[in-house]
């Protein structure tokens, strides 16, 4: 009798189970008309000297682009210039007005010369590019339509990691596929990606779901599909789509002015670790840490200094440096705005004039020859700073790191580094640097501002003993 009782309980469980999953028709049944498939045309250069397609595996990330754009062609004459082609690609998108306004990646129509859209119905348009944005990934296009089908926006901060969400889209060419999974992580930064805090999913998605939508159970659009992470230039189980809310703000100055504008307060910032929070005094590892601030800009005429962490930006909060970039350059230029931060183990408020982001690049600075070591402590190679070399660092003090050992190098310190303060006090010669370190006691971490490159960071070092 148990037996059977058992047997019965086995088959219950997992018919349970399958009951609790998702059904995703009724979903897929209203929103797919919504979401449409865009090919583009763009006239490519091929030189017909080019070699030919390498021996390279189908799994190669590359062996698609030596295929469609280095194509194997016998019978081309070598004696020829460059010849122009017509190189095609596939992306999808999803319809936000019934005026024909479509929302897609940057990345899918860009430098097209022909956009073309296919519909559910089977109805096809040559669609026009109202603007892109590189920065988010996000373009606007339109279609010479009315009376269209629409999606519904819904609020990706309510998302929760582990929630069900569907990708529409169109991999590999194959329309309208339905593909499903979970909420991996939320607030994710890209390598050059500062301004989109990424909805990481499981859903496959493949090339060709570039610009189509993420949707919620409750059949809104939650996110934009855009990025995956793979080896092979295939679906690995890493896909990361722009939240909705972002990229409408960014679609919605596309269609109002053609561009794009974000803010900027002209400082230069990085993480603020256990080891820098224990330093400056602050209870737990948050805010974003400025190691340098613009000459004249915008967080200098505030009162902003290298040091200082800031805690909040016009009300909201910063809690990792991946923050302020986001809520910086989403506060329209010439706003006036209250800033917290964190100096000296005290909170103070300030206020500041955002100023409007260019493309401006900052000029790498390059270090000259160093002079002879004059100082050997804590791990560390030291010798003063030439004329030249601060003049070309634009740093009236600092000293040279020679060599990194010991505790320097596990700390992170590079030869090459160049110290301009401890703790916020400024470094003038290697004596005066000695002199600072020498008076912590063992065990103390203090925070080292290092020029690196053309760039400032603090570096958190612990005083062994052993200067």
């Amino acid at each position: 009798m148990f037996r059977y009782f058992f047997l019965a309980l086995c088959l219950f469980v997992p018919l349970q189970a399958f009951a609790q999953l998702p059904d995703f028709t009724e979903l897929v049944e209203r929103q797919g008309p919504a979401v449409v498939n865009i090919s583009t045309t763009q006239t490519a250069t091929r030189n017909p000297l080019a070699r030919q397609l390498p021996q390279l595996d189908e799994n190669d990330p590359f062996y698609e682009f030596f295929r469609r754009f280095m194509p194997n062609n016998p019978n081309q004459n070598p004696g020829q210039g460059p010849r122009e082609f017509q190189a095609q690609s596939l992306g999808s998108g999803f319809i936000i007005s019934a005026e024909g306004y479509i929302l897609t990646n940057a990345h899918v129509v860009e430098g097209a010369d022909e956009v073309n859209v296919k519909l559910t119905d089977k109805r096809e348009f040559k669609a026009k590019v109202i603007g892109t944005d590189r920065r988010t990934d996000v373009a606007l296009i339109k279609i010479d339509a009315g009376g269209l089908p629409t999606v519904r926006f819904g609020d990706p901060n309510r998302l929760k990691v582990g929630e069900w969400v569907v990708a529409i889209g169109s991999p590999f060419g194959f329309e309208n596929t339905v593909t499903a999974g979970i909420v991996s992580a939320k607030g994710r930064s890209l390598p050059q990606e500062n301004f989109v805090p990424f909805i990481q999913t499981d859903v496959a998605v493949n090339p060709g779901n570039s610009g189509g939508p993420l949707f919620n159970l409750r059949g809104e659009v939650v996110g934009v599909n855009s990025q995956i992470y793979s080896r092979t230039g295939g679906f690995m189980g890493l896909s990361f789509a722009i939240p909705i809310d972002v990229a409408n703000d960014i679609a919605q100055q596309l269609r109002t002015t053609g561009k794009v504008t974000r803010g900027r307060i002209g400082v230069v910032i990085q993480p603020v670790t256990r080891e820098l929070a224990d330093g400056f005094g602050l209870p737990k590892p948050q805010g974003a840490l400025v190691n340098s601030v613009e000459k004249g800009g915008p967080a200098d005429k505030a009162g902003v200094e290298a040091g200082d962490v800031i805690l909040r930006f016009d009300g909201k909060p910063v809690n990792s440096s991946e923050d302020l970039p986001r809520v910086v350059g989403g506060t329209k230029p010439g706003s006036r705005v209250a800033i917290q931060i964190w100096r000296n183990k005290t909170a103070r408020d300030l206020q500041v004039t955002v100023a409007e982001l260019s493309d401006e690049r900052v000029r790498q600075a390059r270090g000259g020859k160093p002079q002879p070591q004059v100082g050997s402590r804590f791990g560390m190679g030291l010798s003063e700073l030439t004329e030249a070399q601060r003049k070309e660092l634009k740093v009236e003090g600092g000293i040279l790191l020679d060599s990194a050992q010991g505790a320097a190098a596990q700390a992170g310190l590079r030869r090459g580094d160049v110290i301009l303060a401890v703790n916020n006090q400024d470094v003038k010669s290697v004596e005066q640097f000695l002199q600072l370190m020498g008076g912590f006691e063992k065990g103390r971490i203090v925070a080292l501002l290092v020029r690196r490159g053309g760039n400032s960071l603090y570096i958190p070092f612990r005083i062994d003993g052993n200067g």
